[in-house]
């Protein structure tokens, strides 16, 4: 038999295509057959199938606490990046206006509150645009490379941006796990249902990153 999808011979999109992570998060809802077969395992196993319950439960848990431990990643660098940014800036002749909301969501995640999915994204999204205004004022005033402390700062944020890509492609493994985790038939996707639990979007790259991968460099 012949391989339904062929390489080879097409078809193909010779001009590529952009493609979006999508904002929205799925209910996970086990049908009724799925939630009458394990009360008939707990019946014929005695309540004994009620520790495979458990510890799909307690699996969970876990997941959801290295979704927590790996999104606080992704914060600590986040942190960093706003502050050698805010240094940045000091240093510049040029004011650049700085988006306020940017940092008050920051102080939120550096005083250990809970951010969720979005508020991260969205933070992260704000400060490419300012690292974007940042760049600018470098093509605008050449000579400000020549000042070591700012060239230093500019190094210290691609640093980072690297960091926070790398955190982030961690991150998104563990959503990947979660999301595939919590419509394993028939006993994830019934505690899965049990706990209202939902799919999790993954950490998007910003606008201003995907317009900036569509430059001309060279």
């Amino acid at each position: 038999m012949a391989n339904e999808l062929d390489e080879l011979t097409g078809p193909v999109n010779e001009e590529g295509r952009d493609i979006n992570v999508i904002h929205k998060q799925i209910n996970v809802v086990a049908r009724r057959g799925t939630k009458s077969l394990i009360h008939f395992l707990c019946v014929i196993t005695f309540g004994l199938y009620n520790i495979k319950l458990n510890h799909v439960r307690s699996f969970f848990k876990q997941l959801e606490q290295k979704m927590q431990k790996d999104a606080s990643t992704i914060d600590n660098y986040l942190e960093q990046r706003v502050i050698i940014l805010q240094n940045t800036v000091k240093l510049l002749d040029k004011a650049i206006e700085l988006d306020k909301d940017t940092f008050t969501k920051i102080a939120i995640a550096r005083s250990g509150s809970k951010i969720n999915d979005a508020e991260r994204n969205l933070v992260s999204s704000q400060l490419d645009d300012i690292a974007n205004k940042i760049n600018v004022a470098f093509e605008n005033y050449p000579n400000l490379e020549a000042h070591n402390a700012i060239a230093k700062a500019m190094q210290q944020n691609d640093y980072l941006q690297r960091e926070i890509t790398a955190a982030r492609d961690l991150y998104n493994s563990t959503v990947d796990a979660w999301n595939r985790e919590v419509f394993e038939w028939p006993t994830k996707i019934y505690i899965a249902d049990q706990n209202k639990y939902t799919t999790r979007i993954p950490f998007e790259a910003s606008k201003t990153i995907k317009d900036k991968a569509k430059d001309v460099f060279f």
